[in-house]
């Protein structure tokens, strides 16, 4: 199945989407770095990277010069995660007023294309309440992406002109054209086996004449299972060999929730959170000499510290989530808290496998600049389980038009 990648970073999402069997016919990253990255992983011919066609540049440069109809049996998939500064927590929170809004130029993609469905990926911010009218155009405008904005017309004016083809919509008057049946979801990533705390919103959209009935994968990890897993069985820490006396304190805001496990008896139904001692268990530390001889971009970085409300991840619970800073790395969030209490930041290769990159994939410069890819990028597992969900369904639907498309031939 034919995918469009649009704002690749440094191919989180992509390999993810690649790893459910679609087939990118362009990756589109305007980002240097983040571009090298993806270069230097085809030089090495690493599998489904190395045979990307790559765009370096603008979405919008790209779409402008791109034709659909070149591609035989149309496309399948458009995905990507837009710019997310105008709505992250650490940004200027501008929104439509910030020029790095992608928004409208994923939905000028999907309306051009008309692919039978697409995944967009952002920040936990865009639902803040702050933004909820923003949000909700959002969603509308990828719902009817050939409604589009009119000259001089301003992004309420639009939204409202939206909401009222919406409400028409639903009362079956006229045609609209183009329209996608959009499900969001804000997900945490830790819920999915991702070692890691990584909150984010997920747009699925599928084209309406294709009637898909989608919802967003159930969880399979919890919270509650890993706390069974340390604290009532001890399965955890004897599976890692960590002795009695060296297992950390249970802490006063878990005990309780401990305790009520405890008292249920009941095993859990879901598979215990991924801790970071999980992610990294068979990696060395990392060394100040330079570069690990057995594992790529695995080098000490000096300077950690802690402040207050930056004081790292603990061992023992998925890590805080990633993050890649306006200016450079953020100070506590990308480090990790060592059983005796020392701090230091983790490692490319570690934060890579936080984010589920396997360790053949490399990353192409400097520290904070690899940071920040691993800070934006989707996690490869959790890409991985959303599109694989989508493309079940749209292998499902071809499968159905196809038996139809025989049966009326037969019937003839």
């Amino acid at each position: 199945m034919n995918a469009i990648e649009l704002f690749s970073g440094a191919g989180g999402l992509s390999m993810g989407i690649s790893f459910a069997g679609f087939k990118p016919i362009v990756v589109v990253e305007w980002d240097k770095w983040a571009c090298d990255t993806i270069r230097e992983n085809q030089s090495r011919e690493y599998p489904l990277v190395k045979d990307w066609p790559l765009f370096e540049g603008d979405v919008r440069e790209w779409n402008r010069d791109f034709n659909p109809k070149s591609i035989s049996g149309g496309i399948d998939l458009v995905a990507g995660g837009p710019p997310c500064q105008p709505f992250s927590m650490g940004g200027k929170h501008k929104a439509h007023r910030d020029q790095r809004d992608m928004f409208p130029a994923a939905v000028e993609v999907v309306r051009k294309c008309q692919p039978r469905a697409f995944i967009i990926e952002n920040v936990k911010g865009l639902t803040r309440s702050s933004f909820a009218n923003y949000y909700q155009y959002i969603l509308l405008q990828f719902e009817f992406p050939e409604v589009v904005s009119k000259p001089d017309e301003s992004w309420r004016e639009h939204y409202e002109r939206l909401q009222v083809v919406k409400t028409s919509a639903g009362r079956g008057a006229g045609a609209i054209g183009l329209r996608y049946n959009v499900v969001p979801t804000l997900v945490n990533a830790a819920n999915y086996g991702i070692p890691q705390r990584r909150e984010r919103v997920f747009i699925v959209g599928f084209r309406s004449d294709l009637n898909v009935q989608w919802s967003f994968p159930i969880e399979t990890y919890s919270l509650d299972a890993l706390l069974t897993d340390q604290w009532v069985t001890g399965e955890y820490w004897d599976r890692h060999g960590i002795s009695t006396r060296r297992r950390p304190a249970l802490s006063a805001s878990l005990a309780q929730k401990v305790e009520r496990l405890r008292g249920l008896g009941l095993p859990p139904t879901r598979q215990p959170w991924r801790t970071v001692r999980d992610a990294l268990m068979d990696l060395p530390e990392p060394s100040a000499r330079g570069e690990h001889s057995m594992y790529l971009n695995h080098r000490f970085q000096n300077g950690a510290r802690a402040y207050p409300g930056h004081t790292g991840s603990p061992l023992d619970m998925p890590a805080k989530t990633l993050k890649a800073g306006d200016h450079g790395v953020p100070g506590g969030e990308n480090m990790m808290v060592h059983e005796n209490g020392k701090l230091r930041y983790f490692s490319v290769r570690e934060s890579a496998r936080l984010q589920t990159f396997p360790d053949g994939f490399v990353f192409h410069g400097s520290w904070t600049e690899t940071m920040r890819q691993l800070g934006n990028a989707v996690p490869v597992a959790l890409a991985h389980f959303v599109a694989a969900s989508v493309a079940e369904k749209l292998i499902e639907t071809r499968m159905s038009q196809t038996k139809f498309s025989r049966q009326k031939a037969v019937s003839r």
